[in-house]
This record gives C-alpha cells, sequence and structure tokens, in this order.
C-alpha cells in the first residue's frame, strides 16, 4: 500500500461499522472510510486497490481519528491463541530452562470475548483473579488450509495486539482453560490492523504491557518458540483458516518485581499493551452494572 504506514480500522458510525484507513498526515492521524470491511482490504482485489488509493489522498482536512469510536478491527470466526509461545514463560513447577516443546499449546476464545479498542472490559461478578496478557496477534488474509511452511506468511493479512484477559481462578478449577479465558470481552483488540507490507519483522518486536504507570511485561517476540509462520502452517492443518480469522501468539513471562507484586484486576484499572513498530492498546476495567448482575 505505498511507502506510507497503512493502518486499518474499523469505525463506528451512525450508519454501522465502516471500514477505514489510517495514515499519518503532517503528525496526527487521520481516518478516509471504505465501503467495505476490512477483511474485504485484506483478502486484496479492488477494495485493497480503492484503500491504496484514500491511502495516498488523505489531507489534513480528513477526520481524526481521535474523534471516532473504534469497534474491534475485524470479527474473526475464530481466536486461536498460544500458550506458553516465549522462553521463558511456563506453568508453574515447569522448569524455565527445560527443552522447548515440540508442538505450541492451543486454545480457543469463544465470539463473546471479543472487544473493541474503544470499549470498557466489565469484570464478573465473583471474579477473584483476572489479569491481563499482552500478545501480538495475527490477522489472517487469505483462506489457509494444508499450507506448506514456506508458504504460510503469504496467508497473513496483517498484525494487531490483543489483550488476553484471563480469569486465573477459573483458568486453575479445570485442565481446560475456556472458563478461564471466554468471560464476555475478554479479547479486546486493536486499535487497529498493520498489513504486512508496511508492518516490521513480527519476529523482531518488543512487547511490553504498563499498568499504573510501571512496565510489567518487556520481551521480544524473538524469544517466542513458535514463529508466527509456522503457528499458521501448524494450524492451517486441523483446520481451514479464513480471512478476519485471529490468532493470538502468547505473552512473555512478567517480570519479576511484577510477579511478586500481582494484584488481580480491579475496575477502575487500565491496562496498556505496547508492540513497537504496531502501537499501543489500552483497555479500561469497569466494575458490572445492576442489569449485567441480573
Amino acid at each position: 500500500m505505498g511507502d506510507v504506514l497503512v493502518r486499518l480500522v474499523t469505525v463506528r458510525t451512525d450508519a454501522g461499522p465502516r471500514a477505514g484507513v489510517v495514515v499519518d498526515v503532517e503528525g496526527t492521524d487521520r481516518v478516509g472510510l471504505l465501503d467495505a470491511t476490512v477483511v474485504d482490504v485484506l483478502a486484496g482485489g479492488t477494495a485493497r486497490d480503492r484503500a491504496t488509493e484514500i491511502a495516498a489522498s488523505l489531507t489534513p482536512t480528513a477526520p481524526a481519528l481521535a474523534g471516532l469510536e473504534l469497534a474491534a478491527p475485524v470479527t474473526p470466526g475464530k481466536i486461536l491463541c498460544l500458550g506458553y509461545n516465549y522462553r521463558g514463560h511456563v506453568p508453574d513447577g515447569v522448569d524455565a530452562t527445560a527443552d522447548d516443546p515440540e508442538f505450541p499449546d492451543v486454545f480457543v476464545k469463544t465470539p463473546n470475548t471479543l472487544s473493541g479498542p474503544d470499549d470498557a472490559v466489565v469484570i464478573p461478578a465473583g471474579s477473584t483473579d483476572a489479569d491481563y496478557e499482552g500478545e501480538l496477534a495475527i490477522v489472517i488474509g487469505r483462506r489457509a488450509h494444508e499450507v506448506p511452511l514456506d508458504e504460510a506468511l503469504d496467508h497473513v493479512g496483517g498484525y494487531t495486539i490483543l489483550n488476553d484477559v484471563s480469569d486465573r481462578a477459573w483458568q486453575r478449577r479445570q485442565s481446560q482453560w475456556a472458563l478461564g479465558k471466554c468471560s464476555d470481552g475478554f479479547a479486546p483488540i486493536g486499535p487497529w490492523i498493520t498489513t504486512t507490507d508496511t508492518a516490521p519483522d513480527p519476529q523482531d518486536v518488543l512487547v511490553e504491557v504498563i499498568r499504573d504507570g510501571n512496565v510489567t511485561v518487556s520481551q521480544s517476540t524473538s524469544t517466542t518458540i513458535f514463529p508466527v509462520a509456522f503457528v499458521v502452517h501448524h494450524l492451517s492443518q486441523v483446520m481451514t483458516l479464513e480471512p478476519g480469522d485471529v490468532i493470538s501468539t502468547g505473552t512473555p513471562q512478567k517480570l519479576p518485581d511484577a510477579q511478586a507484586a500481582h494484584r488481580p484486576l480491579a475496575a477502575g484499572d487500565a491496562v496498556t499493551v505496547r508492540i513497537s513498530g504496531l502501537g499501543e492498546l489500552t483497555t479500561r476495567f469497569v466494575a458490572p452494572t445492576p442489569q449485567e448482575n441480573a
């Protein structure tokens, strides 16, 4: 999409959600709206051509991103996630210096977990140990079924940021993680998708999490066990990956001070996930309303 950094968003408008192209114009992020979805743009063809034209033509009079309300950039058919994909991040009781596993640990987040970058996430009533996980997420751009490893990256449309919000208490109650991962709104994503032609190398970006003004996570994706290409290849052997599907590539281990001072998320907290070259996603956490408790 040219030489400028192009990011794709979904904007909430009175007429319904609209895809938008975000470009830095003279120091301000400006948005051009499209009559297409973000998935259409990722998949290529005329929608991508039109997005390219709009990106190249944005001027200082275009709407500022800061004045718009964003939804999740895509509505994926599947949200797939990896556990323990960074060296040094292992389950309790496992030797952090042990050999790498042969295959990734994969789980799902259900559709009710999806949240946009401007949405507050409700801490469920009765939750005692909600936690955050800042992650690089892959967005599929082309249908992928049994793709060879050396072709896997051709099926990636772009990259975004996902906070894999988790309830550790529910997660510890069973061997399967679903109930600890799938509370409503527990997958805030965005704010945009950076397309592969402008994104940095996904195996060489810094993933950081900031809470209460302190950096609690800081580790490069160069330390992941399973790189993006292998993840797409591996998953496509089992299921067909469709445009718009999201694969979250796991969280690094928290820094020692953050681990020692662990405090469950609570209403009023805000957590920022920052990934170099891709931007940042800030999520606010709130208490349930009386209606939500009913």
